[in-house]
């Protein structure tokens, strides 16, 4: 698939938000794998600030415990921080020469083996949701493209998940977004022991558990604690049938 089909297809994906079944984890965790995967990046993280502050971040794409540590500073001070606190990117350069209010996010992202940083709000005309933390192991900055790109992706999810509030899915997607940071450790948790067992990358893994999620019409995080519960995917219940043509009845 061409790096503009990708494209398409990420917009066609956040803005399919009115669905039956729709999930807010697997809606925002796809976007941060969509960023990773199109963008000039080695991560992405959405920090939410949903219905209000402060900020906490549900789904970062992959996080080992480096990044882990990043982002428990990151909802304090950084760029992530400062793109929701403005309404507006923060892209200063490398992270050698970052702001000195930036010393703890500065210092954990280094250790990490990044270089650079910078973020976007997610806005929806003046509502701003969070935003979208971008890292890069490279110290050169992000290309102009690929962050009004990222700023594109960020306003299409804020108005998609507007549009699930307003419409139709208000309580439900309020209380999907007030238990993301729980469920999302109990994602990685399930995505990391199918990874190990099928011998897979964690974004194959993290693909298969959305796959069942969906055709079984379950929340992600429901299919993660099946796995962690059952040791791999739950197999499909069978379906009754009537007894065919030619069998005994009792």
């Amino acid at each position: 698939m061409s790096r503009e089909e990708k494209i398409t297809q990420t917009f066609v994906e956040l803005a399919d938000t009115l669905a039956d079944g729709f999930d807010v984890i697997d809606f925002l965790q796809q976007l941060t794998v969509r960023c990773r995967d199109i963008l000039d990046i080695s991560d992405a993280a959405v920090l939410l600030a949903y219905p209000g502050p402060p900020l906490y971040s549900p789904v970062p794409s992959d996080p080992g415990p480096a990044l882990a540590s990043v982002l428990e500073v990151a909802v304090h001070q950084g760029p992530a921080a400062d793109a929701y606190r403005s309404g507006a990117a923060v892209a200063p350069g490398d992270l050698a020469g970052a702001p000195a209010a930036w010393r703890d996010f500065t210092t954990r992202a280094r250790a990490a083996g990044c270089a650079y940083a910078c973020a976007v709000p997610l806005r929806a005309r003046q509502e701003i949701l969070g935003s979208l933390l971008l890292l890069r192991t490279a110290d050169t900055p992000l290309p102009a493209a690929d962050l009004a790109l990222a700023q594109a992706f960020a306003d299409a999810a804020a108005i998609g998940l507007l549009h699930a509030r307003t419409l139709q899915l208000a309580d439900t997607v309020n209380e999907q977004l007030q238990t993301a940071l729980h469920s999302r450790v109990l994602i990685e948790q399930a995505k990391g022991f199918l990874a190990a067992r099928r011998g897979i990358s964690p974004s194959d893994a993290f693909d298969a558990l959305r796959r069942h999620a969906r055709h079984h019409r379950l929340p992600l995080s429901t299919v993660a604690q099946e796995v962690i519960d059952q040791q791999g995917l739950p197999r499909p219940t069978p379906v009754a049938r009537p007894p065919g043509r030619g069998a005994s009845a009792d």
